[in-house]
């Protein structure tokens, strides 16, 4: 990945602002299902929003991500220079963000006009990476040797009949690989610490903590120079609170929400047949770092599909793939995990290397030690009170 695309998907992580999409009503109660109340709004929490309407602050950021890694741009080459150190910048108006309205327009008019308004054309599209599409065909690629093919994009064969079953002994031998039904029964809660390094802290290592407790609750503590970075899931609400957002916590909706049950229900896996939906297996053969693996898919509570991969000797997982709706697409994100070690005194394996990779960044978790069935302040859960936004708000 070169330097500047880096900073691109390091910027869009929490500095992003101006809205470039049109959305609906409709949409944003999609986004919101499975929460008990609404979270805050795009136009609620930042300044001069046009035409980004009525999404949560939590989708408002994943589409920044989506414009980064489609044109491989950093914040100021939308916004202005001087937003890079002063928040309300970020309103101001500039001809790329006015451009970039209009695309965005475009595509809502062809996938209303040529596809029954399935999403069918966006931004990367015709971008793949590029801030000027390419309209000349290249012979270096048409001749040269086909890219690697991406695990995350496998997809079952047209004819194959999807397996339930087989998605059913996939994961069982997960269950069985990891200590088994009786050994996970037994673990009611863990605390872990080790380092977290990812684009926020320039890849230095920090200290890091994550709590859990069953049947599905977790919370990760990222302690960075400037502020703690906290995500958490109380077994019904996910949020976000960080020094470097915009506004905090960002509560998380949809396919946000989704992911942060399922990172919960890894740690207590058992849950895993229970909250995924239209479990089916019998994908092509896909190797995932020169191993073979299976790939299980199925579906999140609110939706979100969700492929897990699992070494097909060990039965491990080895990766979490979701996609997350956008209003201007879907944004992938992938969760690898490695180096499996019986934590002592559970009979339990867990991943001590997690690494997460996504439009708005690059991040790895490496655990030094876990307290198995340890005690855990309930208040490891619990949403900070709303802070007021960086960005002065205007209707």
């Amino acid at each position: 990945m070169n330097l500047q695309f880096r900073q691109a998907i390091r910027c869009a992580t929490g500095t992003m602002i101006v809205c470039l999409l049109i959305t609906t009503a409709s949409h944003s109660q999609s986004a919101m299902s499975g929460m008990g109340k609404k979270p805050q709004m795009s136009e609620d929490a930042f300044k001069n929003i046009q035409v980004l309407r009525g999404i949560p602050v939590d989708e408002f950021m994943g589409t920044m991500g989506f414009f980064a890694a489609s044109l491989n741009m950093n914040c100021t080459d939308c916004h202005v220079t001087e937003s890079a150190g002063d928040w309300s910048r970020y309103a101001d108006d500039t001809p790329l963000k006015q451009t970039a309205r209009r695309m965005v327009l475009m595509e809502n008019l062809i996938n209303r006009s040529d596809f029954g308004a399935m999403r069918k054309v966006t931004c990367f599209t015709c971008h793949r990476g590029y801030q000027i599409p390419e309209v000349t065909p290249s012979l270096d690629e048409q001749y040269g040797p086909p890219p690697a093919a991406d695990p995350d994009r496998v997809e079952m064969l047209p004819k194959a009949t999807p397996s339930p079953e087989a998605a059913a002994q996939i994961l069982d031998k997960f269950i069985q690989a990891v200590g088994g039904t009786q050994q996970l029964a037994k673990l009611t809660s863990f605390t872990a610490k080790g380092t977290y390094s990812g684009f926020d802290t320039d890849f230095k290592k920090v200290p890091a903590e994550i709590f859990g407790k069953a049947p599905n609750q977790r919370s990760t503590v990222n302690h960075l120079p400037g502020g703690d970075n906290t995500a958490a899931y109380d077994g019904h609400e996910g949020w976000v609170a960080a020094a470097d957002k915009p506004v905090s916590p960002i509560v998380l909706s949809g396919g946000d929400l989704d992911g942060a049950r399922m990172d919960a229900d890894i740690s207590f896996p058992t849950l895993l047949k229970q909250d995924l939906s239209n479990l089916h297996a019998g994908f092509p053969p896909v190797t995932l770092n020169g191993h073979a693996v299976q790939v299980v898919e199925g579906a999140a509570p609110g939706g979100t599909r969700v492929k897990l991969f699992f070494d097909k000797t060990t039965g491990l997982l080895v990766r979490q793939t979701r996609l997350t709706e956008t209003v201007v697409g879907l944004t992938p994100l992938h969760v690898d995990y490695s180096d499996y070690r019986l934590v002592p005194g559970s009979g339990v394996k867990m991943p001590f290397k997690i690494a997460l990779t996504w439009v708005d960044g690059q991040s790895t978790t490496e655990l030094i030690s876990v307290a198995p069935n340890s005690a855990v302040a309930a208040d490891k859960f619990v949403k900070p009170a709303t802070t007021t936004s960086r960005v002065s708000m205007s209707k």
